[in-house]
């Protein structure tokens, strides 16, 4: 996949090749992983791949050129993307209801599928604090803890305290949930 060197949609890409190198060797080491983490989140490789393209057009913009401290970036961005991707669908798909004047009452099929347990992570993750989803999607998506400290800028010994109250906070949203 190459990198066109000009300008594009408000982009101004390097003139100098090395640079767009550069960028092209960061896209290709972090893309896999960026995407993984926002299907995690999302559940839609679709969704995963735009969230992708949004993050590293983002990082292009905020890092140009210093692409080793964008590495953790564009994960942590990923994943706080695609919750911001779950909160707008969810708040459409409240007003879609508020304003369609059918029946709400969901059907045998929706009720089966919205009690799917990724599902309902998903919607509580969505309630959780940024840092906290972001800690637990992370390292449930395979990061490592170096990986995770490095991304959120944390020493490597305060990610299992993040990562223990991040999972009491998750536990106490779904005990909140099934109380409902």
């Amino acid at each position: 996949m190459g990198f066109p060197a000009r300008q594009d949609e408000g982009l101004d890409w390097p003139a100098d090749p090395s640079g767009l190198a550069g960028f092209e060797a960061f896209f290709r080491a972090h893309h896999r992983p960026v995407v993984r983490l926002a299907q995690n989140v999302l559940g839609d490789s679709q969704g995963a791949q735009d969230v992708a393209q949004e993050v590293f057009l983002a990082a292009y913009r905020r890092f140009p050129g210093d692409w080793e401290q964008a590495a953790g970036w564009v994960r942590v961005a990923a994943v706080h993307t695609a919750l911001n991707v779950l909160r707008g669908d969810r708040r459409r798909d409240r007003r879609e209801l508020m304003f369609s004047g059918e029946d709400c009452t969901p059907s045998l099929d929706d009720t089966v599928i919205e009690r799917e347990a990724r599902a309902e992570v998903r919607q509580i993750l969505a309630r959780l604090p940024r840092r906290t989803a972001a800690v637990l999607v992370m390292r449930h998506g395979g990061m490592r803890y170096v990986e995770i400290a490095d991304a959120l800028g944390v020493k490597v010994e305060n990610v299992g305290t993040l990562l223990r109250r991040a999972e009491s906070a998750l536990r106490k949203e779904m005990y909140r949930e099934t109380r409902a």
